[in-house]
C-alpha cells in the first residue's frame, strides 16, 4: 500500500535522518502489526479483538530488549500491581467525549464504555531506518453511535547508534465527521503510557495496604520531579530507572504545534504518565467544569503529535532535551 502524497515527506524525514540505522519491518496479522528493528521485536500494535476497547502498543521493548511498559493485563506477573485494567501499555483514550467514556473498560463516572474501533490501514511501510503506518478509527459509543473518527500516522525510528533511543512518533488527527465534538475537561484523558513495574516511583504493598517507595523516577523539562510533576505543564516528561538491572527510561515529548502546548501531565508515581491538555480544571483546581474543554465544530479536524523515546540511562545521559529540540524542529 502507498502513502497518501501529503504523508510522504513525513516518512522521508525519518529515513534520511537515520540512513545508517537497521531496517524497520512491519508485518500485518489478523489482529496486530508486528514491528521489528533489525529482525528483533520492538513492539506490536494490537488493533482487533473482543478485549480491545482501543488500539494499544504492547509489548514495547527498549534498548537491550528491555520491556518498557507494564505487562498487566496482557501477561499478569505475580507480585506486580494489577490496578486500573484500562492502563494498557501505550495508548490514547479520553473519558468524556460528547459525554461518552472512551477511557475505561468498565463504567467510569457513570458512563458505560465505548470503543475506539480500527477500520483499516491506509498504508503500511517498512524501510531502512524507519517504517510506519496510517490507520483510521471510529469512536463508537455503547449504543452504537459513531461520535467521531481519527487518522493515526505512526512511525518507528531505529537508532543509527546501538546506544541511541528507539523512537515512536504518533500523530493523531481527530475529525468531527459525525457532528460537533466536545473533549470534556477531565484528568483521565490523553496520550498515555503505563510504565514497567520497575520504573514505578511507588508500588502498592498489599500487606500494608499502602504505597511504598519504588525504584523509578519522574522528571519533567522544567526540572520538577516525582509526584510534583502531576498537573504541571512541561515540554516533556521522563519516567526512568532500572529494568532488569539496566538503566533505561521513557521520555514523552509534546510537539510545539499541539494545541495548548506545553501540555499538562497526568503523571502518577504508580506508573501512569499521560500528556493531557484537557484536565485544566483538575490540574489548576478551578471551579469551571469546562476550563479544559476542547470543542471541535462539525467538519473540522484537530491534530496532535507526540514522540516517545525509549532510551538508555537517565534523561541527561540520554540527551532528552536535545531529542525534544530535534522533534520540535520537524
Amino acid at each position: 500500500m502507498n502513502c497518501r502524497p501529503l504523508l510522504l515527506p513525513f516518512f522521508a524525514i525519518a529515513t534520511s535522518a537515520v540512513h545508517a540505522a537497521p531496517p524497520v519491518t512491519l508485518t500485518e496479522a489478523e489482529d496486530r502489526l508486528r514491528v521489528e528493528i533489525g529482525g528483533e521485536l520492538f513492539t506490536e500494535y494490537l488493533f482487533k479483538g473482543e478485549e480491545r476497547f482501543f488500539p494499544v502498543f504492547y509489548p514495547v521493548l527498549g534498548p537491550g530488549e528491555v520491556p518498557m511498559t507494564r505487562r498487566h493485563p496482557f501477561e499478569p506477573v505475580e507480585g506486580e500491581d494489577t490496578d486500573h485494567p484500562h492502563h494498557q501499555s501505550l495508548w490514547f483514550a479520553h473519558c468524556d467525549i460528547n459525554g461518552h467514556n472512551f477511557w475505561a473498560v468498565q463504567p467510569h463516572g457513570g458512563r458505560v464504555p465505548g470503543r475506539t474501533v480500527h477500520q483499516r490501514f491506509a498504508s503500511i511501510e517498512s524501510g531502512e531506518g524507519a517504517g510506519g503506518f496510517v490507520a483510521e478509527n471510529q469512536y463508537v459509543a455503547a449504543d452504537g453511535t459513531v461520535i467521531l473518527t481519527d487518522t493515526r500516522t505512526v512511525r518507528f525510528i531505529a537508532p543509527s547508534d546501538p546506544a541511541g533511543p528507539r523512537l515512536i512518533d504518533i500523530e493523531i488527527a481527530f475529525h468531527a465527521s459525525h457532528g460537533p465534538v466536545s473533549f470534556g475537561d477531565d484528568k483521565d484523558a490523553g496520550m498515555a503510557v503505563r510504565v514497567a513495574y520497575e520504573l514505578q516511583a511507588e508500588k502498592r504493598d498489599n500487606e500494608k495496604k499502602a504505597m511504598v517507595p519504588g525504584t523509578g523516577r519522574l522528571l519533567n523539562s522544567e526540572g520538577v520531579e516525582g509526584k510534583d510533576t502531576w498537573g504541571k505543564r512541561a515540554r516533556w516528561l521522563d519516567a526512568y530507572g532500572e529494568v532488569g538491572g539496566k538503566p533505561v527510561g521513557i521520555a514523552i515529548l509534546d510537539h510545539p504545534s499541539n494545541p495548548r502546548h506545553p501540555t499538562y501531565w497526568h503523571s502518577r508515581t504508580y506508573g501512569l504518565v499521560t500528556a493531557n491538555i484537557f484536565g485544566k480544571r483538575h490540574f489548576e483546581k478551578l471551579d469551571d467544569p469546562k476550563a479544559g474543554e476542547l470543542v471541535l465544530p462539525e467538519g473540522e479536524t484537530v491534530v496532535f503529535r507526540w514522540r516517545f523515546a525509549f532510551h538508555q540511562g537517565d534523561p541527561a545521559q540520554a540527551g532528552v532535551e536535545g531529542l525534544f529540540k530535534a522533534f520540535a524542529s520537524e
